[in-house]
């Protein structure tokens, strides 16, 4: 093999590295073995055969005419001219970068179809393995998709030489953890950097998509979800796990979602991804409470974890988002301009003075009725005479929105039912004028009031689909997905 008459062929040491993905150090030693690695002989041959040159695919040897013609002046020229027609048929926009990490789990295998994916795209994808990821899926399978190198230790002479731990990290626009195990969450939580994995998450700059997957009580030991809070208040945005039959035999929260909703969240996290921007939404949370006298009230079990887990989502795919929340024992959202309310009165007054919007979503458990008459002094208990309490009907939030001259381009309101919940939530929708409904069993086995998981149907004109059990922040990811459609192509 020629390798000097090679390099000049795809156009100098920068244009391989360029091709490859390595620095300086690295073609100076290819150049004193003699040969690539052999990751980069289909990328090399495949750059070759585009530029018109004619090589051997199994020995890279030059054929022909070519490999007496390889001078300097003919190399450059060759590839000015393929760059200035790579960077035609590309528009001069440069493919994403993402690095995948892919951590020890039997998940591991759907982390496949996750790279062919996202090769789909056009994107460049490196991956790091953790020593538990390879006793899943070979590098070997992972390389053959990515069309790179596969990274596996951090203290490999060989990989520092050709790219090093640092640049495989700053070069990422998005790094992915999935599947990302129990243990990865926890070492990412500690800042720990003991592997190739936690240390490339603890140097890049970019911003990181985590999708975990685990045994069902693993997941919902308080350590876990302590490590993923953690993660989430540093920047890091968690999808998933889904609930379902795990491959320990256990039903539950744990499995990885699928691989297209980890693109489609991937594809939105990229660098100038803000699909939603100078869009106005307006979220309703939390529960209402309805006084009874000056101490006493009436209230319902809301958490108003799945409003706020919708306002955050929003903000961060770039909306403009006021929240109007109802008592919450909670942290404000990143992003979201808050107003806290108290009674149903004061959450319209409030929705109705941040129109216009483009959305408006109503997920608040706002109380159907308020007490009559409710004065600030205490009723004093009478013994063998409870007070009798007159009941008046509360505005109707959602339909007064429906119904508003300034009504959004799209009303969603949510439908909590402990019987029928489809068929119940799509008369909900039909009566209320709104254009979704997010219906759920709250009657159901699986707790929906104050948890952090949640089953929805979510309801359209065009009918209705089931999404699967998952956590709130799932549900709004989901939610913001089919927003993002309507807003922005609808």
């Amino acid at each position: 093999m020629n390798i000097d008459a090679i390099i000049d062929q795809l156009g100098g040491a920068s244009a391989v590295q360029a091709l490859l993905g390595v620095g300086p150090s690295a073609v100076s030693n290819y150049r004193i073995r003699g040969a690539f690695p052999e990751y980069a002989r289909v990328k090399i041959w495949q750059a070759l055969k585009a530029r018109g040159v004619q090589v051997d695919p199994e020995t890279l040897e030059l054929i022909g005419a070519v490999a007496e013609a390889s001078s300097p002046q003919t190399t450059a020229s060759t590839a000015a001219s393929s760059t200035a027609s790579s960077a035609a048929s590309s528009g001069g926009v440069t493919a994403p970068s993402i690095l995948l990490i892919i951590s020890g789990g039997i998940a591991a295998y759907k982390a496949l179809e996750l790279i062919r994916r996202m090769k789909d795209k056009g994107w460049q994808v490196r991956v790091i393995m953790t020593k538990g990821g390879a006793q899943f899926v070979t590098p070997l399978s992972v390389s053959a998709l990515s069309g790179e190198k596969t990274y596996t230790d951090l203290f490999s002479l060989t990989d520092e030489a050709e790219m090093g731990h640092i640049r495989l990290a700053r070069d990422a626009d998005l790094v992915v953890v999935a599947p990302a195990t129990a243990n990865i969450m926890a070492r990412m939580a500690q800042g720990m950097s003991d592997d190739l994995a936690t240390t490339a998450v603890l140097a890049t700059g970019a911003p990181i998509l985590i999708a975990p997957a685990m045994n069902p009580h693993m997941w919902a030991n308080p350590a876990t979800r302590a490590n993923a809070e953690t993660l989430k208040s540093r920047g890091m945005r968690i999808i998933g796990p889904d609930s379902g039959d795990t491959a320990c035999g256990e039903e539950g929260a744990g499995r990885l979602v699928d691989p297209m909703a980890i693109l489609s969240m991937a594809e939105q996290m990229l660098p100038g991804q803000t699909p939603l921007k100078n869009r106005r939404i307006v979220v309703t949370s939390g529960p209402t409470h309805e006084p009874i006298d000056g101490v006493r009230y009436i209230a319902n079990r809301s958490s108003g974890k799945q409003g706020q887990a919708i306002a955050e989502v929003l903000a961060r795919h770039g909306a403009e988002v006021t929240l109007i929340s109802g008592p919450v024992d909670l942290p404000p959202p990143a992003g979201a301009d808050v107003i806290r309310v108290t009674t149903a009165k004061e959450m319209l007054s409030a929705t109705l003075n941040a129109l216009p919007a483009d959305a408006v979503i109503c997920a608040a458990a706002v109380a159907d009725w308020a007490v009559d008459g409710a004065g600030k002094a205490k009723l004093k208990k009478t013994p063998g005479q409870p007070p009798a309490l007159t009941f008046v009907e509360n505005p109707d939030i959602l339909a007064t929105i429906s119904g508003h001259p300034q009504r959004p381009k799209l009303v969603v309101g949510f439908a909590a039912e402990t019987e029928t919940p489809v068929a119940h939530g799509d008369d909900k929708r039909r009566r209320k004028g709104c254009d979704w409904i997010l219906a759920n069993d709250v009657g159901a086995e699986a707790p929906v009031f104050g948890a952090d998981d949640n089953q929805v149907h979510f309801i359209t004109a065009k009918g209705a689909v089931t999404w699967p059990r998952m956590t709130k922040h799932a549900v709004a990811e989901h939610l913001a997905t089919e927003m993002i459609k309507e807003l922005t192509h609808g």
